[in-house]
């Protein structure tokens, strides 16, 4: 896997220091545009808002000033965010040889429940965002993703959520590649 010269040039962790998020090359390069788009286009579009706002009166009782500051601080969150997973991430990719179903793998199983007879395909993987076109994202700390992984084709698997117990049979697993 090649990586990009950011990552490449990065001094190795010291012992005991942990990575800021386990991330596919796929998921930090989107993450890491998505970062540039929000403190570039995001920050002038909110200033300009903001300014916009302004100009309509008092801002103690403008709801357009309200909106554009809420708007404002849920953006500056999600960059604070991006940037702390962006830091020093532990890049991996899925073993394209592995025996057993793992976190970056798109798993299709088949739901055992009586009214459910269709096919469903997940991506497994270490961090929420993570995506793959079509299929929705399962974490391996969840307990459905904790429930696939280590399994094989075949087998079945049962978690326990809110709603009640929920059995799947593993049909086949491939590794997810952008």
């Amino acid at each position: 896997m090649k990586l990009p010269e950011e990552l490449a040039s990065r001094p190795p962790r010291q012992p005991g220091q942990q990575p800021s998020a386990t991330l596919t090359l796929d998921a930090y390069l989107r993450l890491k545009a998505e970062l540039e788009k929000l403190t570039t286009e995001g920050r002038t579009h909110l200033a300009e808002r903001l300014k916009h706002a302004r100009e309509l009166g008092d801002i103690r009782e403008n709801a357009e000033y309200d909106a554009a500051k809420n708007e404002q601080g849920l953006m500056e969150a999600r960059v604070r965010q991006l940037e702390r997973m962006l830091r020093d991430p532990e890049i991996i990719e899925a073993a394209a040889d592995a025996d057993a179903v793992g976190p970056g793998m798109l798993v299709t199983v088949h739901p055992l429940e009586e009214d459910e007879d269709e096919d469903e395909t997940y991506l497994l993987a270490t961090s929420a965002e993570e995506r793959a076109p079509g299929v929705r994202t399962v974490t391996t700390t969840s307990p459905f993703g904790s429930a696939l992984v280590g399994a094989k084709p075949g087998q079945e698997v049962v978690y326990q959520a809110p709603g009640g117990n929920f059995r799947y049979r593993v049909l086949e697993f491939r590794p997810h590649t952008a």
